[in-house]
């Protein structure tokens, strides 16, 4: 199991405490926050990322943040909890874990908050109680997505497996969704060469997935995105796993930009692709990828990271986050109730209700 937790609550006094993904792989620094303007700019700038914890850090973040009031009334601290859910709830518009994450404080708050007698130190602990909640929940959710995961492959051979951007531990509270497989594996004696795509602009595969795979003692390949089609002609790649930030009704899934070219070449070569991700990401109110908004970030991420300019100053760039994978490029969706093996809209809806 990776060693680093990305996000966490300390207590007395309250903060939330996030690696900073944005340092690593060469330095490992912690920030502790407890300022929603502080932890808006975490979310957005990617300090902490993977839709799991994005939700987990939100979540923790608005305990945290009305915590350090304390408020005329109940009301005051009911319109507080709303504005803080709708600020964070703007800073990444894709991770449908975000929205899920804020929506379960919003109902615990009003649960409580029609209790007869309720105090302010009630409503926090009854926050405080959800947000542990959900953090437990993720990590017994990766562990059994990498529990249906290990079911794909066994130990008479090495496997190459093949990922994109980061849905490891760094992503989670725990084994992650498409790495937990691995872990697992990796625990038991299974064997793997993972190739990781290095995942541009920003570098998630060889920055984050290689630094935390090679830090758990798995064998790992950084490859330049325009790589994959080579490798797989090769015939080096058995599978590839890739993990989702939301998924649509049908099983159009959303992740990072790049995954869906994966997918078709994937599909050409004929080598199984699977989407690994908790039933918190499926968005069953949005019924196609058409429906998913796909962020856009700046496009000096592109041009100038990383502090050197790669590009000339006069020219636009386009930097969308996201791409769609539509479903039938997908050979499973592997959750922590198991494989809903090529997906569609009626196979999704039964999974979700077991």
């Amino acid at each position: 199991m990776p060693t680093i937790l990305p996000v966490r609550l300390q207590q007395h006094p309250e903060k939330l405490v996030l690696l900073d993904q944005t340092k690593l792989p060469v330095e490992e620094v912690f920030l502790y926050l407890d300022t929603r303007e502080s932890i808006f700019e975490a979310i957005k700038k990617l300090r902490v990322r993977g839709a799991p914890a994005i939700g987990i850090a939100a979540a923790y973040g608005m305990y945290v943040c009305l915590s350090q009031n304390t408020y005329p009334s109940l009301d005051a601290m009911e319109q507080d909890m709303k504005a803080l859910k709708e600020y964070f709830a703007s800073s990444r518009p894709t991770a449908v874990n975000l929205f899920w994450a804020l929506d379960r404080m919003e109902k615990t708050f009003h649960e409580n908050l029609g209790k007869q007698g309720i105090t302010q130190t009630q409503l926090l602990a009854a926050l405080l109680q959800e947000s542990n909640q959900i953090f437990l929940e993720d990590q017994a959710m990766g562990k059994s997505i990498g529990m249906h995961g290990l079911s794909l492959f066994d130990k008479k051979k090495q496997w190459g497996v093949m990922t994109h951007c980061n849905a490891g531990g760094l992503a989670t509270s725990g084994y992650g969704t498409a790495l937990a497989p691995l872990y697992l594996g990796h625990e038991q004696g299974y064997q793997f060469k993972v190739f990781s795509n290095e995942t541009r602009p920003l570098l998630q595969g060889s920055r984050l997935t290689a630094y935390e795979l090679a830090k758990g003692g798995i064998d790992v390949t950084i490859l330049c995105d325009t790589m994959v089609s080579l490798v797989m002609k090769e015939r080096k790649i058995d599978a590839v796993i890739v993990g989702a930030d939301r998924i649509a009704a049908n099983g159009d899934t959303a992740n990072k930009i790049g995954t869906s070219g994966v997918a078709i070449l994937a599909r050409y070569y004929n080598i199984p692709f699977y989407v690994a991700a908790p039933s918190s990401t499926f968005d069953v109110a949005t019924a196609t990828g058409n429906d998913i908004i796909i962020e856009i970030r700046d496009g000096d991420e592109v041009v100038n990271g990383f502090g050197k300019r790669t590009g000339p100053k006069n020219v636009s760039v386009y930097n969308p986050a996201f791409d769609v994978t539509d479903a039938t490029l997908i050979t499973g969706i592997i959750t922590e109730k198991g494989i809903i093996e090529s997906p569609n809209a009626e196979k999704i809806k039964n999974h979700l209700s077991i």
